[in-house]
């Protein structure tokens, strides 16, 4: 499958007051096995007073997607604004299996889907430096499932409405760029997924099928997240703490982590040398950590230095191959060890003023997660701890992008 679309971008939880215009890139793949393709490519734009003051349209448009949102400020109340979206393409809804730390195309399918959404945003503390918002989402969710490479003899979940609801609190915010210069949020959330088609799918052995749909899945979660730059240096660090559980999670509800690609969701949960969404979780504790060091005067080259670390409760039937522990582990692999490597590349502002001219951020990264590493947290099988640490040479200006697949990088021409 390939993810084609970072849509709901780090600010999507709120009306975002300023334009922006923002070319997003990201590319994630293993040089160990095979795995899903994790990739996303999309043009956001943000614009305020949109035909009204007070009215403000959101565009993110991939390839083969669409997302939108028109914002009401103040249609409520002084402090509270009003958002009607619509989304809908292809490909956003497939699903790829990945199990024991193995990629199963067979079992694996392509979806489309189509979406409309109302959305209220109420700020409690108007005139503070840090904000406090409240969200509060319904949506409706139509989905068509596709077979790919899927097995012929695996019966594909059955095409569906789905009726999501979420809700949460927001102190601060994180704005949609690769590398915030100076960010803080901490936020709660809770999100119901209501369905009208589901029960078995999948393989049919022994009188019944191999897994389920559930009717309803509850996601509980919550992030803690804090970016600074320093004024004299430009060295910047970023650090965030995130932790969910969940009540009646399946294979579409569950949380996926693995992959490192920034701006594929709004809550984005990498762990840099796993497969991309190689982790299904039913709850999760996740740490990442990243710190920016320019390389010359003009800090247009910088190095980029990313770790991460995770504890998981799996979801049934598809946890890791033994009871294994870490902050650089994963799982046992025959080399002792895995590389991978992963492109990113997006336009940013140079400055916090609205206008400000568009830089490219490019950087391409190359992972080793060492499975060797002696462990220090025991979990029994049901649960594990992992991680893994990368670094980046990065270079942000005008005139070209890095790119590539596999073992290969190549050296693409642009112009910002």
């Amino acid at each position: 499958m390939v993810v084609l679309l970072g849509l709901a971008l780090r600010a999507g939880a709120q009306i975002d007051p300023y334009p922006r215009d923002l070319i997003q890139m990201g590319y994630d793949q293993p040089f160990e096995g095979r795995s899903p393709l994790g990739a996303y490519a999309f043009y956001y734009h943000n614009q305020p007073d949109f035909l009204r003051t007070n009215i403000t349209l959101r565009l993110a448009v991939a390839p083969v997607y669409l997302d939108s949102e028109v914002g009401f400020t103040g249609l409520l109340g002084p402090n509270t604004d009003v958002g009607v979206g619509l989304a809908g393409g292809g490909y956003a809804d497939g699903y790829s299996e990945v199990r024991r730390g193995k990629y199963y195309q067979e079992e694996s399918f392509d979806g489309n889907g189509v979406e409309m959404s109302g959305s209220l945003y109420h700020l409690f503390n108007p005139g503070e430096l840090i904000p406090l918002n409240f969200v509060l989402r319904g949506s409706a969710h139509y989905s068509e499932y596709v077979a790919d490479d899927t097995a012929p003899n695996f019966t594909l979940p059955g095409d569906r409405t789905t009726f999501n609801l979420r809700t949460g609190l927001r102190l601060g915010g994180i704005e949609p760029t690769l590398f915030p210069a100076l960010a803080m949020e901490i936020s709660v959330w809770y999100q119901g997924e209501y369905r009208t088609a589901y029960g078995p799918y999948g393989f049919y052995n022994n009188g019944s099928y191999d897994r389920t749909v559930e009717e309803q899945s509850h996601l509980f979660w919550s992030r803690a997240s804090f970016s600074y730059t320093l004024p004299h240096s430009q060295q910047s660090f970023e650090a965030t703490l995130q932790a969910g559980t969940s009540i009646d999670a399946d294979r579409f509800s569950a949380y996926r982590l693995g992959g490192f690609l920034p701006l594929v969701a709004e809550f984005p949960l990498s762990l840099p040398g796993y497969y991309y969404q190689e982790i299904s979780a039913r709850q999760y504790v996740l740490f990442n950590a990243d710190y920016l060091v320019p390389l010359d005067p003009g800090k247009r080259w910088n190095l980029n230095v990313d770790a991460a670390t995770a504890v998981v409760d799996y979801l049934p039937g598809l946890g890791q191959p033994a009871a294994w522990a870490g902050v650089f582990c994963t799982r046992p692999s025959p080399t002792g060890g895995k590389w991978c490597w992963t492109t990113v590349t997006g336009s940013t502002p140079s400055g916090p003023a609205a206008g400000a001219p568009a830089v490219w951020t490019s950087s391409c990264r190359l992972t080793w997660i060492n499975s060797a590493a002696r462990p220090f947290i025991r979990c029994n099988p049901a649960c594990g701890a992992g991680g893994g640490v990368s670094l980046a040479i990065e270079r942000a200006g005008h005139g070209f992008i890095l790119a590539g697949r596999g073992r290969n990088v190549s050296v693409l021409p642009t112009s910002a």
